[in-house]
């Protein structure tokens, strides 16, 4: 039962809420403009506020529910909602319905974070928020609030050894989805947020 509930959380980390939204709206596949992302920071540069808000509020649940379903149906069992939060987040960035090119997995991970502790979440939220609004850039702000989150765990006492597993897996996964953002933010081009987008160059 635990393993059909993981797939489960992938397919519903597979869900391509941004390429959907997108192609609904506007007819085109995104993945050709901007990042090439179906992620809400492409959908937000390329259609703005108003399809970026739902494709937030979606990607966020898709990693909140396999956290809050799993350990209301799995007591006892600490590793199934974590694993399901992880591959919610898989899903998201290498979704099967989409030929398995999605986003780069943050909002899904917040999501799950959110619903692991209040406290560390909003921790990491903050970190996320601030270093966007100092320095513009979204995959900084993505890396840093990712990578804190065990440790604001560890702070607040509520981290235990699934839960380190799991941070670390997914900071991984997140690093590596992001590995072209880094090779940018250290050679001085990594495109800031209110840049417009034009092409698929990122």
């Amino acid at each position: 039962m635990n393993m059909l509930f993981c797939l489960g959380c992938y397919l519903l980390g597979s869900f391509p809420t941004g390429y959907v939204l997108y192609r609904l709206t506007e007819k085109k596949d995104i993945r050709l403009t901007g990042s090439g992302s179906t992620g809400a920071t492409n959908v937000l540069r390329t259609k703005g506020l108003a399809l970026a808000l739902p494709v937030i509020v979606v990607d966020l649940a898709k990693g909140f529910l396999p956290v809050w379903l799993g350990s209301r149906w799995f007591p006892g069992q600490a590793w199934v909602p974590l694993a399901g939060a992880f591959l919610a987040v898989v899903g998201h960035c290498y979704p099967v319905f989409i030929r398995f090119r999605g986003g780069k997995g943050v909002a899904s991970s917040l999501g799950a974070m959110a619903g692991l502790g209040l406290g560390p979440f909003l921790l990491s939220l903050a970190v996320f928020c601030g270093v966007i609004a100092l320095s513009r850039f979204v995959s900084l702000g993505s890396l840093l609030a990712v990578l804190l989150y065990g440790p604001f765990r560890t702070v607040l006492g509520q981290n235990n050894a699934w839960g380190w597993v799991w941070w670390a897996a997914t900071f991984l996964l997140i690093l590596f989805r992001h590995r072209d953002n880094v090779h940018r933010l250290i050679s001085g081009q990594e495109r800031r947020l209110g840049q417009k987008a034009v092409g698929a160059t990122e």
